[in-house]
């Protein structure tokens, strides 16, 4: 990609974080932007959603990697999960593209350089007795023990207003600076994979091992507007108690330094993230997450 196409307008640059707003994010581990989607975008990405779960797809993967979550229609009406968007719909990745996103997210995480690591639709139905729609506290860094680096952050982009009423994404305010009293191997595995108690119990522990309380912080988000967070903030949802369905994709972003690293578990066994079976392979044969089908560059910095 040509330098070109990292070029902002100077509205867009107006829409930057200031310096202010980056030492909140270094301080709070999140950070709530100012509105970079224009509601035409907004619109077109929740029509984008409609066609997708109507079966649209512009391409497919070529393999099923080991951890993929994917909603199919079988499933019914419920928390739906869909990886790859950004891989699989031409319109979100012409939207998300957008390189106002990518230099918001270096701006915050002072790199000069963002990649796309993945990208994830949610779609959290109205369905208050449904607590399988609660996402238990997590911080994104244990499912990313195949990275090299503590610096990634995620973009949560809903398609409409996104308020506590409907679930929206909650900030467990500076965790991300916290020490962690220890992991072990169920760590790695994602929230879906585990026991919403056992995560909520984790986080306490680790509070209490860091002498903080827990302060949960509801993040507000009009539309168009993104909420940012470290990969090391602790973060989760509630129930949506709307009238309906809160959409939003998860947008997981990388710096410039992150590559792959082998990590194992107590057994031996090597952890594989799902990147790993579809990027290409680097000089040494591991995988290269630089790889501009599934990781491209979102934001370069200007020489």
């Amino acid at each position: 990609m040509t330098t070109e196409a990292f070029q902002l307008s100077e509205h867009d640059r107006a829409l930057l974080p200031t310096d202010e707003d980056v030492l909140f994010y270094q301080e709070h581990g999140w950070y709530l932007s100012k509105k970079l989607l224009t509601d035409e975008e907004v619109d077109t990405l929740n029509a984008a959603a409609d066609r997708f779960y109507g079966g649209h797809r512009d391409r497919t993967l070529p393999v099923r990697p080991p951890r993929l979550a994917y909603w199919e229609p079988e499933k019914g009406d419920v928390h739906r999960h869909n990886d790859y968007i950004f891989y699989e719909d031409d319109t979100v990745r012409s939207i998300l593209s957008k390189p106002l996103i990518g230099a918001v997210a270096a701006r915050i995480a002072e790199t000069s350089q963002i990649r796309l690591w993945n990208s994830t639709l949610i779609h959290k139905p109205p369905r208050p007795e449904d607590e399988g729609n609660i996402v238990p506290w997590h911080f994104d860094r244990h499912y990313w023990q195949t990275c090299t680096s503590d610096e990634m952050l995620t973009a949560f982009i809903p398609f409409h207003d996104c308020g506590e009423e409907m679930g929206t994404i909650t900030m467990v305010d500076g965790s991300h600076r916290w020490k962690e009293i220890g992991g072990n191997d169920a760590t790695t595995k994602h929230f879906a994979e585990r026991d919403r108690s056992e995560l909520d119990e984790m986080l306490e522990e680790n509070a209490a091992f860091n002498n903080v309380s827990v302060r949960k912080v509801p993040v507000v988000i009009p539309k168009g507007h993104i909420s940012f967070h470290h990969c090391r903030t602790y973060h989760g949802s509630g129930l949506n108690r709307s009238d309906r369905p809160r959409r939003a994709i998860s947008f997981h972003l990388q710096d410039r330094t992150n590559r792959w690293r082998p990590f194992e578990i107590s057994t031996g066994e090597r952890v594989v993230y799902n990147n790993d079976v579809l990027v290409r392979k680097d000089a040494n044969g591991n995988p290269d997450y630089t790889d501009p089908d599934f990781c491209p560059v979102l934001w370069q910095e200007q020489a």
